[in-house]
């Protein structure tokens, strides 16, 4: 009676409710560990409590009930609006299974129980990492060589008005590559710095160093001088490729037929630098088997073939590069190569893409954004189209014939579901979204948008071929889906490591713990 009184008196003075003061989630999940005095000694007087129960509703994400007695009762309460009934007792799975794993080893940390059960374990390590896929123990250079003896009349490059057929462009990359044997000493294990901005004698350069055994390590000229002179002075070529020992060199005396070079898929293919965002930049070491499982997987879903055009306008120093430069010309497609600085002007690549035909084209999301915005004028109108629908050809500017843009690539920042849905319905065409940091081949992961589905962000996806994709927590354990971790990535597509730092190799590429 004395409390209720009290509480009657402060009545006045309850002017906001607690949802009202928190202006947002103060937690989201709530113990409650009743504790009502059922033992005979806390009776007052004749009155004796003999059994008690709750019944109450959760205003948070989640309330734990606890409610002793002979048996103790767990009851999870939810608010549905954040939780399906489905996901909650999830929740409620785990933490029996947990507490089960308590009782079987009772001096165990709580820190060291496994929380998933078996089932859902099961599914997060192997169920959603089934990528096995066969792929032969191949090399770049193998590859463009059987697709020349495949179509050697057809056009492998062109760039700015200048056409090179395939066994015009591997006769010149073939009698390159052996001057570098003969006089320069590379082969497998040997690294060859490009400095040269994007042309056709860039694309002969990468190709000879691959045919000679060679891994290229792409440097922009542009750079600060410092830079660089640290990046060679890391790497240590064997060999500087400019544009001024590009024009005096003379390769008129050797043949131009293909090398027998003693490489294998674990040789290096390429090195690249890392930006240094993170501290000191790392040439990250990517061999011949990572990129060639790469490409063969990125064949299979999106099937490049004679009549398509691929762009060329990511710079050779970003990893995202490598497809452009190589996948094309493993499958009988023309590489179209941009003007230097091309990649930084929308309205020329608008221009670029409706006049050279591309079919495929890549774009970091920032970039899309900036092209959907400036080159508008330049992108001829597309009808809008059920997300279900295939893509549809985009039509010329003078609606003669259609357009044969295909698909775009996103990848390099997170892509915005709103951009995406623009770029989808401004182009006509699907939106994929792929993820891979620089140490490993590419790209690991890659998911097709789809409009109006993808509300609140468009996901990285799946793993690629012979890739396995984990979400652990500190210990290395996988986390429940749903809860935050750091993405660890396992499989062929995996780097060597980093360039002559088998110290920091060694602490960012660990041991995986669930085999391989």
């Amino acid at each position: 009676r004395r409390i209720q009184d009290e509480q009657a008196e402060l009545l006045p003075h309850h002017h906001l409710g607690l949802a009202e003061i928190r202006k947002g989630t103060l937690f989201d999940a709530l113990l409650v560990m009743e504790n009502y005095p059922l033992d005979d000694r806390t009776a007052v007087g004749d009155i004796h409590l003999l059994s008690a129960d709750v019944a109450d509703a959760t205003h948070y994400p989640l309330t734990l009930l606890v409610v002793p007695g002979d048996v103790l009762r767990l009851r999870l309460q939810y608010r549905p609006d954040v939780f399906t009934e489905a996901e909650a007792t999830r929740l409620l799975d785990r933490f029996r299974h947990l507490l089960a794993a308590l009782a079987a080893a009772p001096g165990t940390a709580v820190g060291r129980l496994g929380g998933l059960p078996a089932g859902e374990r099961d599914l997060v390590l192997h169920a959603w990492n089934r990528t096995e896929a066969a792929v032969p123990r191949t090399t770049l250079a193998a590859l463009f060589e059987a697709q020349v003896a495949r179509t050697p009349d057809a056009p492998a490059l062109v760039a700015e008005g200048t056409e090179l057929s395939y066994a015009a462009f591997n006769a010149r990359t073939n009698r390159l590559a052996r001057l570098l044997v003969a006089e320069h000493g590379v082969g497998p294990e040997r690294v060859v710095t490009l400095r040269l901005h994007r042309s056709p004698d860039l694309l002969v350069a990468m190709y000879a160093v691959i045919k000679a055994g060679g891994a290229y390590l792409p440097v922009d000229p542009d750079l600060p001088a410092a830079r660089i002179a640290s990046m060679l002075d890391d790497a240590r070529p064997v060999l500087v490729i400019d544009a001024g020992w590009l024009a005096g060199v003379d390769t008129s005396g050797y043949p131009d037929d293909d090398l027998d070079v003693p490489l294998v898929p674990e040789n290096p293919a390429y090195v690249i630098y890392t930006s240094g965002s993170t501290g000191r930049p790392k040439g990250v070491v990517v061999s011949h088997g990572a990129i060639v499982n790469r490409l063969l997987w990125a064949q299979s879903e999106y099937r490049l073939g004679p009549g398509d055009r691929v762009l060329q306008k990511t710079p050779a120093g970003f990893d995202v590069s490598v497809w452009e430069l190589f996948w094309p010309l493993q499958t009988g497609a023309t590489l179209v190569v941009a003007k230097p600085d091309g990649h930084r002007d929308p309205v020329y690549l608008a221009r670029l893409i409706d006049s050279e035909r591309i079919t495929a084209v890549h774009f970091v999301p920032s970039m899309l954004a900036a092209f959907l915005e400036e080159a508008a004028e330049h992108l001829p109108q597309v009808p809008p189209r059920h997300p279900a629908e295939a893509a549809p050809q985009r039509p010329s500017p003078d609606g003669a014939a259609p357009g044969p843009l295909r698909f775009i690539i996103c990848s390099g920042e997170a892509l915005p579901p709103a951009l995406a849905d623009q770029a989808a319905a401004r182009l006509g065409v699907p939106v994929h979204n792929l993820y891979g940091p620089t140490e490993a081949a590419v790209d690991v992961t890659f998911w097709r948008h789809r409009p109006g589905l993808d509300p609140v962000s468009v996901p990285i996806g799946h793993p690629v071929w012979n890739t396995r994709a984990y979400v652990l927590d500190s210990c290395l354990r996988p986390v429940p889906a749903g809860v935050a971790g750091e993405l660890y990535l396992a499989g062929v597509q995996l780097a060597r490591g980093y360039l002559g730092r088998p110290g920091l190799t060694a602490e960012r590429f660990v041991a995986c713990p669930f085999g391989g």
